[in-house]
């Protein structure tokens, strides 16, 4: 008897289709009725997100994304009322407006005019026109979101995140990546300072405050006291935090990962008091802060030893720096120490023979290591990414660790 792909039960079908990426998911359901009928099953497209271009009216659209249970929608470029996917996907929970231009709080208010309960995530960065008005709408009927990014909308205000606040109890993530307007009373209202006008965002995990010129280490107190659950905090290039602000986030114990890069202000003194408090982080980015040096890596080995992650480009350290840090981190899997140029080849050595777990570094710039000094960093086990950028090598060199820049 032959034995054919066309036998196999629709349901077996459904799960083979379940692994192609999303052109292959169309094109399978091209092939016949029956395949079409399997492809259509909504356990192949779970978790997909469409990606549409919405330029004319095409009735059969949102019917189709509905009928395979799409509830993720990425719209790259918005020529049509952003009412018409609200109302053509009654079920959506995922929005993705990312770089629509166009987009204006009054094309946002006439979409949003009912609560919409199974939005979770809302994507809304380089949305330039965008404005506290916005917010409102947002915070009045997406009172479900989850996710908010809001990354490069230069409008947005204190008041704005008033409105967060007060409507969006459950947020767990938010990106304000170069909102510039925002200061220390925005960043009170998200932490619940101002409990008479808004309870707060208590519930953030993550929070994005890149490029928040304004904010001082009145902000870091604000987050150590109110947001007490964070796991992710991004305050890279934020000129204007200091030392004393760590102090304040040196208590956080749900803290993981904190990013502290290009933040001109901290020192050797603000890791040391991340260090003494009780941190458990496992990922910690100070590079670029040319006040961070040897010191700082004797503090990070005697208090945040359990770091899987930790990036130090174009600080201020040496090999006695990593000899004095690289006997504690046993555990340590991604090194980044790009542009430290006062590395050498002892210093690699150090990492080579203490860090046994390293599965990447990044050794750009290190104008001072040679070939004797990249032998012994190959030679680690776990190794599976190795920048080196700027590191002058022959052909053979080049062959020969070429497998670590795939």
């Amino acid at each position: 008897m032959e034995t054919h792909i066309s036998c196999l039960f629709p349901e077996l079908l459904a799960m083979i289709f379940g692994y192609l990426d999303v052109r292959d998911k169309g094109r399978a359901a091209q092939v016949c009725t029956a395949w079409r009928d399997a492809a259509y099953h909504k356990s192949v497209w779970r978790g997909v997100e469409a990606k549409l271009h919405l330029r004319r009216a095409n009735p059969s659209l949102f019917p189709s994304l509905q009928a395979r249970g799409i509830r993720r929608v990425q719209i790259l470029s918005l020529r049509r009322s952003l009412s018409y996917v609200i109302q053509g996907m009654a079920n959506i929970e995922s929005l993705n407006l990312s770089g629509c231009y166009n987009l204006t709080d009054n094309g946002l208010g006439h979409a949003f005019v009912q609560e919409i309960g199974s939005l979770r995530a809302l994507n809304l960065s380089l949305c330039k026109q965008i404005t506290d008005s916005s917010l409102g709408r947002i915070a009045q009927y997406l009172k479900g979101l989850e996710v908010l990014e809001l990354g490069g909308c230069s409008n947005i205000t204190n008041t704005g995140l008033l409105l967060i606040a007060w409507g969006l109890q459950r947020l767990k993530s938010l990106n304000l990546r170069s909102c510039r307007h925002l200061s220390d009373v925005g960043i009170g209202h998200l932490a619940g300072m101002t409990r008479s006008a808004a309870e707060g965002c208590l519930g953030l995990e993550q929070l994005t405050l890149q490029d928040c010129q304004k904010l001082t280490d009145l902000s870091l107190k604000h987050i150590s006291r109110g947001l007490t659950g964070l796991r992710l905090l991004n305050l890279s290039f934020c000129g204007g935090i200091s030392d004393a602000g760590l102090l304040h986030l040196s208590h956080m114990g749900s803290l993981r990962s904190l990013n502290l890069r290009s933040c001109d202000n901290i020192s050797d003194t603000g890791i040391m008091h991340l260090a003494m408090g009780s941190l458990r982080l496992s990922g910690l980015d100070v590079s670029f802060c040319d006040k961070v040096g040897d010191q700082s890596l004797a503090y990070i080995a005697q208090g945040l030893d359990g770091l899987k992650s930790l990036s130090l480009c174009s600080c201020h350290i040496s090999d006695d720096g990593i000899n004095r840090m690289v006997r504690q981190m046993h555990g340590l899997r991604t090194l980044n120490i790009g542009q430290c140029v006062r590395i050498t080849d002892k210093g690699l050595e150090l990492i080579a023979e203490h860090l046994s777990q390293l599965t990447g570094i990044d050794l750009y710039g290190c104008t001072r290591i040679t070939k004797r000094g990249l032998e012994r960093i190959t030679q680690l086990p776990c190794l599976k990414v190795l920048n080196l950028g700027l590191w002058q090598m022959t052909d053979s060199e080049k062959v020969r660790i070429r497998r670590y820049n795939m």
